[in-house]
């Protein structure tokens, strides 16, 4: 809990404001995963339809022709049934990293 006096001055209002910007990014991230993946790329646009990302998943082309890696973001209380979704429409090589921060 944080409490704060109402009548703080500007430059305490600005040190608030930027605790209360870490605090917020710090528990964003929690509750989501940051997920990798390879694809094939006949398969990309199912695979992409299942994932929300945070505007969109990134795509990079992978050195073996025919596959591209996606990145995404997904949230904790989906994650399970979007990766059974995603292993079904032909992803591979799955990794799950934890998020330190989200700055959004």
């Amino acid at each position: 809990m944080l409490v704060s006096n109402k009548q703080l001055s500007v430059e305490q209002q600005q040190v608030l404001e930027k605790l209360l910007f870490r605090i917020r990014a710090v528990k964003k991230a929690k509750k989501n995963k940051y997920v990798l993946m390879n694809a094939p790329n006949e398969k990309l646009s199912e695979i992409i339809s299942l994932l929300p990302g945070m505007k969109s998943p990134s795509v990079l082309p992978l050195a073996e022709t025919g596959w591209s890696s996606v990145h995404s973001v997904l949230s904790e209380d989906e994650f399970w049934d979007k990766i059974e979704k995603l292993k079904l429409a032909g992803a591979e090589g799955i990794l799950v990293v934890p998020i330190e921060k989200m700055i959004l």
